[in-house]
């Protein structure tokens, strides 16, 4: 048997016991995750697992609703955003204000300048937890 043919079967071995382990009720799999951005005076969805849709309420605020809602609140999300300029303006994805939501159904996502303004950004990746 080569070397090669030795590597593909562990690889196969590896990968059966990561199956078996790995279930998708295991805490580490992500119940939702979503790219998203704001293009063109309107949102883009890139690509989502368990997400039903984006919105924007205003300038940088925008509410992610789940397909399939969370057992409960205590679930765990955690998103970044592309800069929209050239020009070095970070963009941050944050929970900001106490009017910011977290429900089994949605979660609200605030994106702002490291100036703490609001503001869109042409990319918003968000992954959640539970």
């Amino acid at each position: 048997m080569s070397l090669a043919s030795r590597i593909a079967a562990l690889a196969d071995r590896v990968g059966l016991e990561v199956k078996a382990k790995i279930e998708a009720s295991h805490p580490g799999v992500a119940r939702a995750w979503v790219c998203f951005g704001y293009v063109g005076n309107q949102i883009v969805l890139r690509a989502a697992h368990n997400v039903n849709s984006v919105t924007r309420s205003a300038a940088g605020r925008y509410r992610v609703r789940f397909d399939v809602a969370m057992v409960d609140t205590q679930y765990c999300w955690v998103a970044l955003a592309r800069s929209s300029v050239d020009t070095g303006t970070q963009r941050l994805a944050v929970i900001r204000a106490s009017a910011d939501a977290k429900t089994t159904q949605y979660v609200d996502v605030t994106c702002a300048t490291t100036a703490t303004s609001f503001a869109d950004s042409s990319e918003i990746n968000l992954v959640v937890y539970r």
